[in-house]
This record gives structure tokens, sequence and C-alpha cells, in this order.
């Protein structure tokens, strides 16, 4: 029973519902990059998304959790749907194991993926724990995550040999700035009471919306110039913010909404990768 209570509580501070916010990424990295079916299912195209599915999320929120201890006292977010800290030896030995099943990503896959790699885990490390600790300096919390993009970055260069455009990965980038800020909203007073200073806290929430719209327009302008259609689809981030703001939802409501708008944004997108390889 006591082993059976640390998985679970791996399981939740893992935050299942935000998987597919790194192992997403790599799928729809893999589907743009396969030339043959076969490269869907290559040994980098499968460690990375095994890695990132839950490994990468143990580590990622588990060192979060570890650093916001007393800040996640004040939390309402953490009394149903995630939880707060009560880890012990065991459970920080599986986030340290976590990260050194990351360390061996560099071991097996080519070198051209290794910046990407490097990046996540620093920035994945930093933003929570000291000494940049990113995730309370305003902007800074805000640009660190384009981390969550990463993983389908390296997925790309493993499996096509090539790195992929850089206006995508500013696209790309700039959505994860306003999926992380949007994020942060439901935060803000909670994050004001513990002393901590974010891009919300210190936009407040009407002018986080105006900032989150604007970094998916960007992100949506940038994918225009991939493809339009990839720029047209991801106008539904900045028309979905507006129209919460508009609506009156509670943002602590309409946070939940986004891995599902997430997981249909990334479909489309795979299916459209897809269909351009088998008949295109």
């Amino acid at each position: 029973m006591f082993a059976r209570g640390r998985l679970g509580y791996l399981f939740t501070l893992s935050r299942p519902r935000f998987w597919l916010y790194l192992a997403g990424p790599v799928v729809v990295g893999v589907a743009f990059a396969a030339e043959t079916t076969s490269e869907l299912f290559s040994l980098p195209a499968v460690l990375l998304f095994a890695y990132f599915l839950v490994p990468g999320n143990v580590l990622l929120y588990g060192v979060n959790d570890v650093f916001d201890a007393d800040v996640d006292e004040e939390n309402p977010k953490k009394d149903d749907r995630e939880a707060r800290w009560r880890g012990d030896a065991v459970v920080v030995a599986a986030i340290a194991l976590s990260f050194l099943l990351g360390l061996g990503l560099f071991a097996v896959l080519p070198a051209r993926t290794w910046p990407y790699l490097a990046g996540f885990f620093l920035l994945g490390v930093e933003y929570s724990a000291p000494p940049f600790r990113f995730k309370t300096t305003p902007f800074l919390d805000s640009v660190s995550n384009g981390l969550y993009v990463l993983p389908g970055v390296a997925a790309f260069a493993a499996v096509s040999g090539r790195h992929p455009p850089a206006v995508a990965i500013v696209g790309a980038w700039t959505w994860a700035m306003g999926m992380h800020t949007f994020s942060a909203i439901p935060d803000i007073e909670p994050d004001r009471e513990a002393g901590i200073r974010t891009t919300a806290t210190f936009l407040g929430e009407s002018r986080t919306y105006l900032y989150c719209a604007t970094c998916w327009l960007v992100a949506s302008g940038a994918f225009f110039l991939v493809d339009w259609r990839f720029g047209a689809l991801l106008l539904a981030y900045p028309v979905a913010v507006f129209g919460i703001a508009r609506s009156g939802v509670a943002v602590e409501r309409a946070y939940w909404w986004y891995p599902a708008l997430n997981t249909l944004v990334g479909m489309a997108l795979t299916m459209g990768a897809l269909w351009v390889m088998l008949y295109e």
C-alpha cells in the first residue's frame, strides 16, 4: 500500500493532464520529419516520445514542486487537480532518476539534437531551481517556457537529419510563451500573497490576456511564413483567449480547457503532416 501510495503521488505530481505538452511536440516533430511510415517508429522517435511522455514530466514538475513547496501552501489548485509537495527520499530519487534517463538520450541520439536537449534540461530545471529560478522574474518566466517545444525540435532533427526552419521554432516558442502565461493567470493572487513576481502578477489579469493574445498572434504570423494553413490553425488561440476575456468565464475554469484545445490543434497538425507524407 505504501509503494502504491508513492506511485499514485508521482502520477499526480507528473500532471498527467499535461503529459502531451511535452510528448505532443515530439509526435508533431516526427510527423513533419518522417518521409516514410517506418521513420515514424524509428528508435529516436520512440525513445523521445517515451521519455517525454512520463519521465520528462516527472522531472519538470518534480523540480517545480520541490522548490515551490512553501509557495504552494497558498495555491488552491493544489487542493484538487494537483498535489502539494509531500515527497520523501524515494520520490526525490525518482525525480533524479528521470534526470539521469534524460542525460542518457545524449548517448543514443545524434549530435544535432544535443543543443535542443541541453536547452530543455537547462530551462526545465532552472525555471524552478536556484540560482536562476526564471519563474520569479517577469517575462523571463514566459520566455523560458519555450522549453516545451524543444522535445519536438529535437525529434525533428533526429528523424530528418536536419534542423527545422528557424521561423517555425520562433512560432512554436512564442506559442509556448502564451500558453505558459495564460496558465499563470489563476495563480495571480496566490503568487502575490506568496511574494512571487511573474509576468501575470506584473501585468495583472486584463493585460495578461492581451500579452497572451499578442504571443499567439506572433506565433500564427510565424507559422504563416511556413505554411498559411499552419498560421490559420494557430489563430484558434488568440480567438479563444479573446472569447474567454469577453465572456466572463472564470479563468480558473477556462485554464483546464486548454489541454483539449492543444490536443486538437496538435492532432490537426500531425494528420496534415501524415497526409502530405502519404499522398503528396
